[in-house]
């Protein structure tokens, strides 16, 4: 009998964005509040901050109200440069467990629907953000210690999971024996649902800039591949997992071929680097501090993805590619 061999099938939300002249980067935040909700601010004022702070997208996500954007195109949009898209923070809770969904790019209000169990909750209120004509993302999901991967993963038609939220009370990092947000989203990738990992501000407070203790901006923020800066471009790239998201490290290139994933850091001056690969259940398959830094793909990893850790505490991470090996029927002799 002669040895199996095993192919690769790679799977990959990854844009090799350099690669191509059609693909540009966009930075924006999928988490914002004004004074229509629990912000300290006028959009106005929100809006104006982040175009002075050279973001090109910002999705308004108040709580249970739409803020109109098309006044707020008209005074601070740049076509090309600078848009500003619809959103909704749909804020449910259970128990006293806070189970919060944004909708991205909502067409219409959902309110709150109220089920008998945190999936059920959190499934009708997805449904309700896809039926608006929205893209549904799980907000903080150590907030009140809400959710957990063993409930997350019974979850469809979703797709993305704050894996960094700018608030200062919501967990991230975990503790006393509660996973952090990273690690909650490599057990939902080890148990095989494809889900990309978001960092956003969740912005409340904009007067009270430098305050440790508030939910001020530019904490986190998305970079996406897209074609160009429209509503529809930038949300079919974030469902793709066109995107990398970041604390304040600059990627310049993330590559994915069938052989290797290749990620390109643009330095500054006087950092240091680590890359870290990892795979499934949360190991890190490869630690470099070349850049690039290049992982070679084995056949086994079910996915890999990168985190880029700078030496002042600034951090970058990739989207899963996913690696499915299959080996072919042996052939009789």
């Amino acid at each position: 009998m002669k040895a199996a061999i095993l192919f690769l099938m790679i799977i990959s939300p990854l844009f090799s964005i350099c690669q191509s002249k059609t693909i540009k980067w966009y930075k924006g935040n999928t988490h914002t509040h004004t004074l229509n909700s629990d912000g300290d601010s006028t959009p106005e004022a929100v809006v104006k901050w982040y175009k002075d702070n050279r973001y090109n997208f910002l999705f308004i996500t108040d709580h249970e109200f739409i803020t109109p954007t098309e006044s707020l195109n008209r005074e601070f949009g740049t076509p090309g440069e600078f848009a500003v898209l619809s959103g909704q923070e749909v804020t449910d809770s259970l128990n006293k467990k806070p189970l919060h969904i944004n909708g991205l790019g909502l067409g219409q209000l959902c309110m709150p629907n109220k089920g008998t169990t945190i999936v059920e909750n959190l499934q009708k209120n997805i449904d309700c953000v896809r039926a608006a004509g929205g893209v549904p993302q799980i907000n903080h999901p150590n907030f009140g210690w809400a959710l957990n991967a063993d409930n997350l993963r019974k979850l469809e038609r979703v797709a993305l999971l704050e894996i960094y939220n700018g608030h200062p009370l919501v967990n991230n990092l975990g503790g006393g024996g509660s996973p952090g947000a990273e690690e909650i989203w490599d057990k939902l990738l080890s148990s095989g649902m494809k889900i990309y990992g978001i960092a956003d501000d969740d912005s409340h407070y904009f007067k009270r800039l430098g305050d440790r203790s508030a939910p001020t901006p530019g904490q986190a923020w998305i970079v996406v591949g897209a074609g160009e800066l429209s509503t529809t471009a930038i949300l079919s790239a974030i469902e793709r997992g066109d995107f990398y998201a970041s604390t304040g490290v600059e990627l310049a290139e993330i590559n994915a071929t069938s052989k290797q994933i290749a990620v390109n850091i643009k330095e500054e001056k006087w950092s240091k680097y680590t890359i870290q690969f990892i795979g499934r259940g949360g190991r890190v398959l490869k630690t470099a501090t070349s850049n690039p830094a290049v992982y070679t793909i084995r056949g086994n990893e079910s996915y890999v993805r990168a985190r880029v850790i700078e030496s002042n505490g600034k951090m970058a991470w990739t989207q899963p590619v996913f690696v499915k090996s299959k080996t072919p029927a042996k052939k009789r002799q």
